[in-house]
C-alpha cells in the first residue's frame, strides 16, 4: 500500500483520557471499556468529543504497554477518578492514514518512520493512533487510522 505521509504543525488540543498499562492481548477490551467510560462521563457533562478517539503508546513492550486512551475535547474538563484532563502536544508531527485492519498497520508505521528520517526529523518515541471510524460499524478492510508521531 502507498502511504501519503506529511509533516504538520499541530496545535495543542485538550483531552479527557486514562493512562494505564496493559498487555497487548487485553488491549481491545481495555480500549472498549475505557472509551465507553469516557463517553458516559462526557454525556453527563453535556459535552461532546472534539475529534475521534485515540490511543497514545509510550512504549512497545507488548506484555506491558504504557498507554493513554482518550478523546480530544473542546476545553479542559474536570477529572473524575482515573478520567483525567490533559493535552495532545503542540508542535511538529509526522502523520499518515492507514486503511485496513489494525493488525496490518506495520507498513504504515514503517512508511511514516522512513518519511520522518527522509525529512531530517526525529520522532519523540510516542505514537498516537486516532481511530477515524468504528470497527463495530465497518469491515476491517475499511478501518481508517490516523497515525501521528510527534517530532523533536
Amino acid at each position: 500500500m502507498d502511504y501519503h505521509c506529511e509533516i504538520i504543525d499541530q496545535p495543542a488540543q485538550p483531552t479527557l483520557a486514562v493512562r494505564t498499562r496493559t498487555p497487548v492481548s487485553a488491549l481491545p477490551d481495555v480500549l472498549s471499556k475505557t472509551y465507553a467510560e469516557i463517553e458516559a462521563y462526557l454525556t453527563e457533562l453535556n459535552e461532546a468529543p472534539a475529534g475521534p478517539p485515540y490511543t497514545a503508546y509510550f512504549n512497545m513492550d507488548m506484555q506491558d504497554l504504557a498507554v493513554e486512551i482518550g478523546f480530544p475535547v473542546q476545553r479542559a474538563l474536570p477529572a473524575r477518578g482515573k478520567l483525567q484532563p490533559g493535552n495532545l502536544p503542540a508542535g511538529k508531527a509526522a502523520v499518515c492514514i492507514h486503511t485496513g485492519p489494525y493488525s496490518a498497520m506495520e507498513p504504515a508505521y514503517n512508511a511514516l518512520l522512513e518519511h520522518v528520517h527522509q525529512q531530517g526529523h526525529e520522532a519523540t518515541g510516542v505514537t498516537y493512533e486516532f481511530y477515524l471510524n468504528d470497527p463495530s460499524q465497518v469491515a476491517p478492510s475499511e478501518l481508517q487510522t490516523r497515525i501521528v508521531f510527534p517530532l523533536r
